[in-house]
């Protein structure tokens, strides 16, 4: 059968028995209209062969019903787009993004792209911005909280930032990492992470906390700059933690990335994990559970994150009051830690 070309949502919503707000709803497969509904508006269509033009209605509606997820990822930090914990939180952004009707444009942190209001929203290629990591706070992400422009950012809140952002409580998180360490009878619990990042920033305060709690001195010699890297956590460990001969029975690393390349590290010396030095992680990515011993970490909830994420970047496009969310993060103990 042809296509009826002056078929129009009118029509359509004549045939189906309903109005033309609800046949529009339904053809974008809004969760508003129960699936009853929605399957008999879509029947109706397809059996007329009516589609909506896309285009014209954006056009229309000065809208692109497309977000843009920006991936502010740095070699240099050792982040990579196919990360698990990256891929994980993508996944949750894009199923509630066609949830709520909305196709997604990826970017990897365009460097020469300073304003990004001007490049994606101005320009009409995305109706808002979901930026995934603060980088090295990112003088750009100021930027489009000056100029009002709709976007969220995953990360941690920083108090001198005006943007709105969705994470995990990294300093909860961290605290409890440490304080766990210190349970199991830790004293030289080395930190790894590189505090330039705002995240990692609330992570090192929380291992402070901890450590300032059970009067155990802060020895700067223990916390060592590396990225988010398992490279970076195995060279890290051979040539500072190992290879300086500093003292240590325990490390807190700030990715289970960098714990499972101290890990591999430590194994090929000979050390045993965790009866001479215990580890935890942090976001507990799949390998986690498969590493031997299984490593502790601490759960970052990324699945609700990409939901709230998306979630809340449509509320701040509506207009709506939105506030920093900081998601809950939990230990999860298996056998690198040194717990029964």
């Amino acid at each position: 059968m042809e296509k009826s070309k002056n078929l129009t949502m009118a029509d359509i919503a004549k045939l189906a028995g309903v109005s033309e707000a609800t046949v529009s709803r339904a053809l974008k497969n809004s969760p508003l209209i129960n699936k009853e509904t929605r399957a008999k508006v879509q029947r109706v269509a397809a059996e007329n062969n009516y589609e909506i033009n896309a285009a014209a209605r954006n056009f229309r509606l000065k809208k692109t019903h497309t977000l843009a997820v920006v991936l502010m990822v740095d070699r240099d930090w050792g982040h990579e787009v196919t990360d698990a914990f990256l891929l994980v939180l993508l996944g949750s952004i894009a199923d509630e993004a066609s949830h709520h009707g909305y196709d997604l444009l990826l970017a990897t942190n365009p460097r020469q792209i300073y304003d990004m209001n001007g490049y994606y929203i101005e320009s009409k290629r995305a109706d808002g911005l979901i930026i995934i990591g603060q980088g090295r706070n990112d003088a750009r992400l100021d930027l489009l909280a000056t100029k009002k422009a709709p976007f969220i950012v995953w990360g941690a809140h920083v108090e001198e930032h005006n943007y709105l952002t969705v994470g995990s409580d990294n300093e909860t998180g961290a605290e409890d990492a440490t304080a766990l360490l210190i349970k199991n009878g830790r004293k030289r619990i080395a930190f790894m992470g590189d505090e330039r990042h705002p995240e990692v920033e609330h992570r090192l305060k929380g291992y402070k906390k901890a450590l300032q709690k059970a009067s155990i001195p802060i020895d700067d010699q223990l916390i060592i700059k590396t990225d988010f890297s398992r490279s970076d956590g195995y060279n890290k460990t051979d040539q500072v933690l190992l290879g300086e001969g500093r003292d240590f029975d325990a490390i807190f690393a700030v990715s289970d990335n960098v714990a499972i390349g101290a890990m591999k590290r430590l194994t090929e010396a000979g050390k045993i994990i965790p009866d001479d030095v215990a580890v935890i992680g942090f976001d507990d990515i799949s390998l986690a559970s498969f590493s031997s011993p299984g490593l502790t970490t601490v759960h970052q909830d990324i699945t609700q994150g990409g939901k709230c994420l998306v979630q809340n970047l449509l509320d701040i496009m509506a207009g709506k009051t939105v506030d920093h969310v900081a998601l809950p993060a939990k230990l999860v103990i298996r056998q690198s830690c040194g717990s029964a």
